[in-house]
C-alpha cells in the first residue's frame, strides 16, 4: 500500500472524527440573543469532560490540517 493512500485514508478518518467531536460539544450560549443579557454565563469554567473533549478536538484538528498540508503540497510521492 502506498504511503499517499495511507495518508489519504488517515486524513479522511480524521475529518470524520473532527466532525463528530465538534457535534459532541455542548452549546455555550444563546447565540446573538445572549449578548443583550448578562454576560456572566459566558465566562464559566469548563468541566473535566468538556476540557478533555476540547483537547481531543484540537488534536484532531491539528492532525487533519497537517495531513491536508502534506497531501496538498505533494511532499509525499
Amino acid at each position: 500500500m502506498k504511503i499517499i493512500s495511507l495518508l489519504s485514508w488517515a486524513w479522511a478518518i480524521s475529518g470524520v472524527f473532527l466532525i463528530l467531536l465538534v457535534l459532541l460539544h455542548s452549546p455555550k450560549g444563546d447565540g446573538m440573543g445572549g449578548l443583550a443579557s448578562s454576560g456572566n454565563s459566558m465566562f464559566t469554567s469548563a468541566s473535566s469532560a468538556e476540557s478533555t473533549l476540547n483537547r481531543a478536538t484540537w488534536t484532531c484538528l491539528i492532525l487533519f490540517l497537517t495531513l491536508a498540508v502534506i497531501l496538498s503540497a505533494g511532499w509525499v510521492k
